[in-house]
């Protein structure tokens, strides 16, 4: 689990990347014809960061961690990196969403949920 709290912001997609999406910790810029989706830091979302490298070839792992959390209604937003992936979930699920995987059989690192 890493320490940041984060935002999830949506602009238009014809939208300059305003100078307060760059910054320290996590930072993600994508977009989309219609959309401009931002992630950096703020508040109100947590990240589990899939320990990597991980190999392109590598299969099932995002099916591997999001498929325990739809079975308790945890909604997540993924970001793939070069490397990794991480698991984007709304701070007030945090806890439940350490549970589920860990009872799932996933080791989960750096805090309980809080």
């Amino acid at each position: 689990m890493l320490p940041d709290r984060l935002a999830v912001a949506r602009l238009s997609g014809t939208a300059a990347v305003p100078a307060w999406a760059d910054g320290p910790g996590v930072v993600s810029v994508t977009r989309r014809a219609d959309e401009l989706s931002i992630v950096c830091a703020e508040r109100g979302y947590r990240a589990l960061e899939v320990e990597g490298p991980i190999a392109f070839e590598e299969v099932g792992v995002v099916h591997a961690l999001t498929g325990p959390l739809a079975a308790e209604r945890i909604s997540v937003l993924t970001i793939a990196t070069f490397d990794t992936d991480l698991l984007l979930v709304r701070e007030e699920t945090l806890a439940r969403t350490c549970a589920a995987l860990q009872e799932a059989g996933h080791r989960v690192e750096g805090g309980r949920g809080t």
